[in-house]
């Protein structure tokens, strides 16, 4: 560390008070915080770097910077004083699952010296925090005093900024028009046998295009299996016959776009298996990543859309939008011409961006009591002929709230209700006996494994398990084409091994340890060794046939984006006297006259074993089976909703790993806080100017 302080522990000093009086002293602290893993060597740096600015800074000050900086780090836009303050290791995330050491004093031992008026005295008249360009911005307008690195409070402004101005102002909709095209539109796109209707319930779908067409800017929310893409296809084509209806220029153009290639790829195949269910032309099936969309510009940060060259588009749509962190949509946001539609869909519940941000989370706050004015509850029947409840009525509504829908009925787990119910549970807090009952039996899709360690054998047993695990894919995978067979065949079998892998998954909360991805992928490539369905001939060999990888980093030279998963396949090179064996990384592709990327493991420079990911990285898939392994100890990162996450990634089958009966109930009582400004931000500016709409 650039401070050059190399102490022993036992030389640190132990005194907050002390330490908050001596600048120099807390850096010696901060850097046994950097050496212990408590924080990142870049948060330590930071601070350093004000302190070389502004050599009298007081310490406190640096230790909100390095903790602002922290809190970056962990998805946060921005340092919550009196959350920080109040629970400092649910707030901090801290301990770190795997510390080098014990800090001589932790975080939490030093912040119990201050309390919150102390702690903002000393962020006073300063140098480094202020409205002119200073590097930390404290702001206080949402009643909480918040403390936010420059760069992330401008995005935050410029999000609130950019989404108000859409929603003041509407296009100009013919209301007839509207209500008889989404009529004729739900008629024609219609199941030939749609499920029966809960007669408590509205057509939330007709409401959410209803919405989403009066306003430039709109939120379609919903848990698995309620038709979030089956409602955008619908109201895409809304959209383009109101334009057809209403005008003589080209139809509309529209884009389509998700966080990671993994759940581009999945909203491709369902939009374009609706597209030519229904002969819907004008709606285009291509999905890209929303940093394809954006164009980046190689070897820079920056991209060829933007606010003086706008992304060409009418309405551009962005599905799992809860992995969008608050910088990219910010990009997006300044991106799109003023008269074009975003329409963001997404699950509220879900884990937000690993970056920092929680974008959909916060906007979506008020979805499921829906706060629709009287106005625009009158205008939603008018248009859709639906009903509002009077609980979901609210003279007070504000204007985003009058642009964001929630479907409430899901389609998904009719046959195997298990699933829902389970996500459903943990999603309102149940009790632990009310968890435990999923797992007595009632519900053939739902199974528990207790085990104490991933030794167990009924780990290894389900981790071979020819139906249910890895032995799946790993079986398909000793059936290779011959080896004078033609590309055709090489891409039908290597989608084949695709398919099959996507079966099952083994999800873990944490990354380190014996319980976390990185022990547990060392763990099952010796249990799959040694059950003989792995080769074995090169144990300690980086590369071997069926081993799935995880591209870790955008590659634009190789077209791979963060999150594709790609399988180690055998794949025939020529060689003097004929042909041979060699290795070759299967990606699925997205063009279908290419639909395998093949690619030579020595051009991946970044990609990790996947054998185990976290819940976070498993957002924007979906598995037959999901298995979900817990710790044996809470963790700050075990909350409401990972779990919820965890188990909505599986599709027919999941499955619960622990052993401490604690662990669960402990996790489905946390929630995540991530601190942001965005919605009272975004509300106090809707108030200040006016609704856009009645």
């Amino acid at each position: 560390m650039t401070t050059d302080m190399h102490f022993d522990i036992a030389q640190l000093p132990t005194d907050a008070s002390a330490i908050l009086r001596d600048s120099q002293q807390f850096l010696r602290i901060l850097d046994d915080w950097a050496r212990a893993g408590w924080i990142r060597w870049l948060d330590a740096e930071f601070a350093v770097f004000l302190y070389r600015q502004v050599p009298e800074t007081p310490a406190a000050l640096l230790l909100a910077a390095a903790l602002t900086s922290h809190q970056n780090g962990h998805g946060h836009v921005c340092l919550d004083i009196d959350y920080c303050l109040a629970e400092p290791d649910r707030a901090l995330s801290l301990p770190p699952e795997a510390p080098a050491h014990q800090p001589a004093l932790t975080p939490q031992q030093l912040l119990a010296g201050l309390n919150v008026e102390q702690w903002l005295a000393r962020l006073q008249d300063t140098a480094l925090i202020g409205n002119n360009n200073e590097p930390l911005v404290l702001d206080h307008s949402s009643g909480r005093p918040l403390l936010y690195l420059r760069r992330f409070w401008r995005y935050e402004q410029t999000l609130a900024n950019s989404i108000q101005q859409r929603l003041m102002s509407p296009p100009a909709i013919d209301e007839d028009r509207l209500a008889n095209t989404i009529d004729v539109i739900f008629k024609r796109l219609s199941h030939t046998n749609p499920e029966p209707e809960d007669p408590v319930q509205c057509d939330w779908q007709k409401i959410a295009c209803a919405l989403a067409t009066r306003n430039r800017f709109a939120i379609i929310t919903g848990g698995p299996g309620t038709g979030k893409t089956t409602t955008v296809v619908r109201l895409l084509a809304v959209l383009q016959d109101m334009q057809a209806a209403t005008s003589r220029q080209a139809p509309l153009r529209i884009r389509l776009a998700a966080p990671t290639g993994k759940a581009a790829a999945r909203l491709s195949v369902s939009i374009t298996s609706q597209l030519a269910q229904h002969d819907l032309t004008l709606i285009p099936g291509e999905v890209s990543t929303v940093h394809r969309l954006l164009g980046p510009i190689r070897n820079s940060r920056f991209f060829r859309h933007h606010a003086g060259n706008p992304l060409p588009a009418d309405v551009v749509v962005v599905d799992e939008a809860s992995m969008v962190d608050v910088e990219l949509m910010a990009l997006l946001l300044d991106a799109l011409p003023a008269q074009s539609r975003l329409i963001l869909l997404g699950d509220k519940d879900q884990l937000a961006s690993v970056e920092a941000g929680a974008v959909l989370g916060s906007l979506c706050q008020h979805a499921g009591q829906a706060h629709y004015t009287p106005h625009t509850a009158a205008w939603i029947t008018r248009v859709t002929g639906q009903s509002v409840p009077d609980n979901l009525i609210d003279t007070d509504g504000s204007p985003l709230d009058q642009a964001v829908t929630m479907l409430r009925y899901s389609h998904r787990f009719g046959a195997i209700p298990g699933i829902g119910k389970l996500a459903q549970a943990v999603n309102t807090s149940a009790d632990v006996q009310t968890l435990n009952a999923f797992f007595d039996g009632r519900f053939t899709e739902l199974q528990r494994i207790k085990i104490g360690s991933v030794q167990d054998p009924a780990f290894a047993r389900l981790i071979c398990d020819t139906e249910a695990g890895y032995g799946h894919y790993l079986q398909r995978i000793k059936h290779p084409p011959a080896l004078e067979a033609g590309m055709e065949d090489w891409d039908a079998w290597a989608l084949t091994v695709i398919r099959a892998h996507g079966q099952f998954q083994l999800l873990a909360a944490l990354r380190k340890g014996e319980f976390g991805v990185e022990g547990l992928n060392e763990r099952i490539t010796t249990i799959l060794r040694s059950a003989g369905v792995l080769s074995s001939q090169h144990d300690e060999a980086l590369w071997y046939a069926g081993r799935p990888v995880m591209v870790t980093r955008n590659d634009y030279n190789l077209d791979l984006m963060n999150g594709d998963i790609g399988i180690t396949l055998p794949f025939p090179r020529s060689v003097p006297g004929g042909t041979d064996w060699m290795l070759r990384v299967a990606f699925p592709g997205t063009d279908p006259h290419k639909p395998v990327h093949w690619i030579l493991p020595s051009r991946l420079q970044s990609v990790e074993t996947v054998f185990a990911m976290t819940v976070h990285k498993s957002q924007g898939s979906e598995f037959a089976h999901t298995a979900l392994i817990l710790p044996q100890y809470d963790n700050p990162v075990l909350t409401r909703e990972l779990i919820y996450t965890g188990i909505t990634r599986a599709a027919r089958q999941f499955t619960l790993i622990d052993d401490n009966p604690k662990v669960l109930p402990q996790a489905v009582a946390s929630s995540v806080f991530r601190s942001s400004g965005l919605l009272h931000t975004l509300n106090s500016r809707s108030h200040t100017e006016g609704h856009g709409l009645p």
